[in-house]
């Protein structure tokens, strides 16, 4: 396939495919009912036509946020066992108070398709892991069970509405059945990825003092058993709240004392018992990173998870009890939660637990392959990485179900955009998506309806009223700016936990700009309706009054065959000069000699910009990421700017110190060389 001119799109959707969109069928009914601008879709539609239906429908959705969401629980038929007295009682932000008054239940709504005996046998999960050949299968009617199971052992065992039930599980099926069963008994679910070490546990489950444990004794990972026994008996002596603890054996060894085992946790053959709670009331913790100090535990809401991802999944992913839905996570990143929005459709869900790399690049290209996978989600750097490995997935694998492929946790390069169109498939909806972790969703993302163009996001997402702003709170477009949302989301945190005036809150959102969300990404509105992400606003090159995202730094450099990963980082220096040094992580066999040098520095000037040419390259053996793999720029700049390591980071949030604490030796050595 031939990349086209850049004003043209790499991809539309067939009209008859659009057609048939539950988008498109969502906005005649809530124009029938709700007031939704009608525009019927017609087969003769450009792009120009389908980008001003969906910008008329997201106005909508945003100016009118009352009726947008009153029509998304209608559509999606969202189960009141309480009505809500009001939709949004108070706008206000931080505090929107949404659908007061209502009660519900998010894991009733997470097993509607269980209630219908023509799914009792259909797969709500199929599950692969590095040592399986053929997906393990998950019915309907046995999640349900053992849901039900489950969850009437927690009541048996105390467990309350309001309780905290935590886990230390990778992405396996006992990890959705326990997060379903604590949200039917009303407790707060939280996770951790058994690949993090105990203290990132602990900085993260200490705060919420849960009353239940799941654990497994360890993992497969990378071809190799991970033992996780040591990790999770100082998990048991450092959580002095526990009562419960309960034993999942993914590796084979018995229950350690005093622990229980998941089998006879869902031995019992009982429908759930859904417990009634009010709209806002806790569905789960997340975290952030925590790479400046205790990741911030982050609470959302049974209700506005559900109605967030009712929306995203079923409207902008177009998600249905046809779909197979893959995307690869770890319980570590909200992506896995994210994952499950796929059950509140009828969607069958695809769980791997594995590296997206072993025995090659190629796995997660294979997995997609064995499921029928058809919406696969990764992150850029998998699809960089696949590029870069010279991979055929379209040509060497079954990939004829997949329809969609998602794409998210940093920016997807053009070169990304265009390998997956040339090499996985032509015909397939690229639906690249920027949110995070604070709203477990997508400020921005895949509309089926419309086009796709090189290295850009689709739109803003229904219900998210998404600008970019310059310092003084005006609106761009096509210029660079910090992204804000104006107005409320219904997923937005209700709160930090142990943040009891909302200091914290309100201090990492809304300190900028007062009463609209700053996320901290530097993003571009097209004219056309797109969205592009640069990467992170506090790690933004500025340099001669020109900002640049370190994310277009990337895609450069990283297109070079021998670099394997780039840090770049700006540096305000104290005599007012900018010192601007590249990192780079060289791949095997190759040299960081002057005639590389020289590329990288060449490369940056023509492709991108003279002014962000780097100072200096330097090659490093590795760089350091967080424990759901971003690399680290923030706490770097802090190192290199003279930040001791222990107040620039926190240890238990990165995977790799030893990488870090080369910044703190060159940061002395350039000290001393200066002086």
């Amino acid at each position: 396939m031939s990349t086209p001119p850049q004003d043209q799109p790499l991809w539309r959707p067939h009209p008859a495919r659009a057609a048939g969109t539950g988008i498109v069928a969502f906005q005649a009914w809530a124009a029938e009912h709700h007031g939704a601008p009608a525009a019927p879709l017609a087969p003769a539609d450009d792009d120009a036509q389908a980008a001003a239906r969906y910008a008329a429908l997201h106005a909508w959705s945003v100016e009118d946020l009352d009726r947008f969401w009153t029509a998304v629980t209608q559509w999606f038929d969202v189960r009141f066992t309480q009505a809500p007295d009001a939709v949004l009682a108070d706008p206000a932000m931080p505090g929107a108070r949404w659908f007061p008054g209502a009660r519900l239940n998010y894991a009733e709504h997470a097993l509607r398709a269980a209630e219908n005996p023509a799914n009792a046998d259909r797969p709500a999960v199929l599950h692969l892991d590095e040592t399986t050949d053929e997906p393990i299968v998950l019915t309907w009617s046995e999640l349900r069970r053992q849901v039900g199971s489950l969850a009437a052992a927690l009541r048996a065992r105390g467990v309350r509405p309001g309780d905290r039930v935590s886990a230390y599980l990778p992405n396996i099926p006992q990890a959705a059945v326990a997060l379903l069963a604590t949200a039917a008994v009303g407790a707060v679910w939280t996770s951790c990825a058994p690949d993090f070490g105990a203290r990132s546990v602990l900085d993260r489950l200490q705060q919420i003092e849960p009353v239940v444990l799941f654990a497994v004794d360890g993992y497969h990972y990378g071809g190799k058993d991970h033992d996780r026994t040591e990790v999770v008996s100082e998990l048991r002596r450092e959580l002095p709240s526990l009562r419960t603890v309960v034993h999942v054996p993914l590796l084979g060894a018995p229950a350690p004392e005093g622990a229980l085992a998941w089998d006879d946790l869902v031995a019992e053959d009982l429908a759930p018992v859904f417990e009634a709670v009010p709209f806002d009331h806790p569905l789960w913790v997340l975290y952030s990173s925590g790479t400046t100090g205790l990741p911030k535990a982050i609470v959302q809401s049974q209700g506005g998870i559900l109605v967030e991802h009712l929306k995203q999944a079923g409207l902008h992913l177009d998600l249905g009890p046809d779909d197979r839905f893959l995307w690869y996570t770890s319980t570590g990143w909200m992506m896995w939660n994210f994952l499950l929005a796929g059950l509140l459709v009828g969607s069958t869900v695809v769980t791997y637990d594995g590296s997206p790399g072993h025995p090659d690049t190629g796995a997660l290209w294979s997995v997609a392959a064995r499921t029928g996978a058809t919406v696969l989600g990764t992150s850029a750097a998998y699809v960089i990485a696949s590029r870069k490995a010279g991979l055929h997935p379209g040509r060497d694998l079954d990939l004829s179900a997949v329809r969609c492929i998602g794409t998210t946790g940093s920016p997807l390069p053009p070169d990304g955009f265009r390998w997956i169109y040339e090499e996985v498939k032509e015909d397939v909806w690229l639906a690249s998506v920027s949110g995070g972790t604070d709203v477990c969703s997508c400020f921005v993302g895949g509309v089926p309806t419309l086009p796709v163009h090189l290295g850009e996001i689709q739109a803003p997402s229904l219900g998210a009223a998404v600008e970019s702003w310059d310092v003084n709170g005006r609106p761009l477009t096509d210029q660079v700016g910090e992204l804000v949302v104006t107005k409320p989301i219904p997923s937005m945190p209700t709160g930090f936990w142990n943040d009891p005036e909302g200091t914290r809150y309100h201090d990492s959102y809304f300190d900028t700009y007062p009463g609209v969300w700053r996320h901290g990404d530097w993003i571009t509105v097209t004219s056309r309706g797109t969205v592009v992400i640069h990467g992170r606003s506090d790690s933004t090159l500025n340099r001669q009054g020109v900002r640049m995202g370190s994310s277009d730094i990337y895609e450069v450099v990283e297109r070079l065959p021998e670099i394997a990963e780039s840090l770049v980082i700006g540096l305000e220096e104290p005599n007012g000069g900018y010192w601007m040094p590249l990192f780079v992580v060289l791949t095997p066999g190759a040299e960081l000699d002057d005639e590389l040098i020289g590329r990288i520095r060449t490369s940056l000037r023509t492709e991108l910009s003279p002014r962000h040419v780097p100072d200096e390259v330097i090659a490093v053996r590795g760089l350091p990421h967080t424990l759901t793999g971003k690399r680290i720029e923030v706490p770097v700049k802090r190192l290199l700017s003279g930040t001791p390591l222990e107040q620039a980071v926190n240890p238990g949030s990165v995977d790799n110190l030893d990488h870090l604490r080369y910044f703190e030796q060159l940061r002395r050595d350039r000290a001393t060389a200066a002086e």
